[in-house]
């Protein structure tokens, strides 16, 4: 992974638009999955930068807004609420990326060209390639060195098909997300449903569900630090 000196490491955080589906199921980014990490990585002393394809909002699924949360993360809703244009970022300059989950980013982040190209980069640089839950949809256009889909080979997780059956969630979605990436050659890690479950395979680090939220920010920390 490259050095920025003594530097603040900087992370990019990648979010979706979606707040509906042509069906008019409402959906968006699951909050825990971005403010856990979110506040864990600012406590750290890190730069963060949120970004979403369209810039401007990314909105949250009403049904992450529970009552339980703690007051802070709605603290993190400006962020979400002001995210950058994703073509406007240079990326390049980041030391890792991380993309929250919710069932958004099946219908955006997964059909992403530039973020194909982004995490691309991320990973053959040997940069921390990081997601939990339904972010993992954004790692299927991404491809190694030899044009390989990255997570050929790979040891991972993401929001298991039981899971989604679970929610009844699985006529939703576009594709079933742990199919897919079994499909494109990954070694996926199945965990007991809704409990954490985090997976890291050398600089690509994944977690299975938002109960996975804080993990996966400690892990993401652990090797930046």
């Amino acid at each position: 992974m490259e050095k920025t000196n003594n530097k603040p490491k900087k992370i990019l955080i990648v979010v979706t638009n979606t707040s509906e589906t042509d069906d008019l199921h409402k959906t968006g980014v699951w909050l825990e999955e971005f403010a856990v990490p979110f506040l864990a990585f600012k406590e750290a002393g890190f730069t963060v930068t949120v970004a979403s394809p369209l810039g401007g909002i990314s909105p949250i699924d009403e049904n992450s807004l529970l009552c339980q949360n703690p007051t802070e993360w709605d603290y993190t809703k400006k962020d979400l609420d002001n995210t950058l244009k994703l073509s406007e970022i240079i990326y390049k300059d980041y030391d890792a990326i991380f993309l929250p989950g919710g069932h958004g980013p099946m219908f955006d982040l997964a059909q992403n060209d530039l973020l194909g190209e982004i995490v691309s980069y991320f990973y053959n640089m040997h940069k921390i390639v990081s997601a939990v839950c339904h972010g993992p949809a954004g790692l299927i256009n991404a491809k190694s060195l030899t044009g390989e889909p990255i997570v050929k080979g790979m040891q991972l997780t993401s929001f298991t098909n039981r899971e989604e059956k679970i929610v009844e969630k699985e006529k939703f979605v576009p594709f079933m997300l742990e199919s897919r990436l079994k499909q494109l050659g990954a070694f996926f890690n199945e965990g007991e449903p809704f409990e954490e479950n985090v997976i890291i395979d050398q600089n690509l680090i994944t977690g299975q569900n938002p109960q996975s939220s804080k993990k996966i920010a400690e892990e993401i920390i652990k090797k930046l630090k």
